[in-house]
């Protein structure tokens, strides 16, 4: 076998194999691990190299939080774009294409979700077959509160976890979920104590990994059949929305309002 350490470590995005058949693909922008193109690149390139090279890969992150998604409130960091006075538009656009490669992969993933998935955090989590996480976590979808249109289509993957009142209900308050919550709504699969999250991923992935890896992947393809192509068609309309709310003065609002720590007073313009 390729030695994955080799073959996948790629910028922000690091290997490690737990056992034979486990990898863990670790995101390293501590403490928030805000996204941005590169780094989604470097992901799908990662589980693009590790298919056929191990059986299942647990999703994870250094630091505090699992991924605060794009770090809209710092101007000099612009976590779209894919280089300095990228147009919002084409930055989505090849952040969507990037996306879309995560869930082209052909190995099952188990995301260990600590602290905070927020907004396209959250979208980059439940691009994962299983989530494991902690009661201290919180899961937001706070496009809303942002003035913003929810993104890394969230529009297909939420309500196939938590149902289309349960997906309204976080888009639309873009309330925070703690992991009790989460784990009771579908927002996660187990719920374990902060210091065993990333032991019992593990496990988890361990388990996926002791079936044959041949008819894992065949049923995975059957129970995934189409979510590419809805993926991509969500991602055009989501960007589509966004490009348009990034105009109005309650986008400025909402970004504002979230740096400065405050309720953003939206005006509906």
């Amino acid at each position: 076998m390729t030695d994955p350490y080799a073959l996948a470590s790629r910028g922000d995005a690091t290997v490690e194999m737990a056992g034979e058949h486990v990898a863990v693909v670790e995101i390293h922008r501590p403490p928030n691990n805000h996204f941005d193109v590169g780094l989604i690149r470097d992901l799908a390139d990662t589980y693009e190299a590790l298919d056929g090279h191990c059986r299942a890969i647990v999703l994870c992150s250094e630091g505090k939080h699992f991924c605060a998604g794009a770090d809209f409130t710092n101007p000099s960091a612009p976590s779209l774009d894919a280089a300095p006075g990228t147009p919002f538009r084409a930055s989505a656009s090849q952040l969507y294409d990037e996306a879309a490669r995560l869930f082209e992969a052909r190995t099952p993933v188990v995301a260990a979700v600590q602290g905070a998935a927020i907004g396209g955090g959250l979208g980059l989590a439940c691009s994962a077959d299983f989530r494991v996480t902690c009661p201290e976590a919180r899961f937001s979808a706070n496009f809303a509160r942002l003035g913003f249109h929810q993104g890394f289509g969230l529009t297909v993957t939420l309500p196939s976890l938590v149902g289309q009142q349960g997906a309204l209900d976080l888009l639309l308050t873009g309330r925070r979920v703690g992991g009790e919550e989460a784990l009771r709504m579908g927002l996660c699969d187990s719920l374990v104590e902060g210091g065993d999250l990333r032991r019992t991923a593990i496990d988890l992935a361990g388990e996926l990994a002791a079936s044959a890896p041949l008819a894992v992947r065949s049923i995975r393809a059957t129970m995934r059949d189409g979510l590419v192509e809805r993926f991509r068609e969500a991602t055009l309309h989501e960007q589509q929305e966004q490009d348009e709310l990034r105009k109005t003065e309650d986008f400025v609002e909402g970004v504002r309002a979230t740096a400065e720590r405050r309720d953003a007073l939206f005006t509906g313009r």
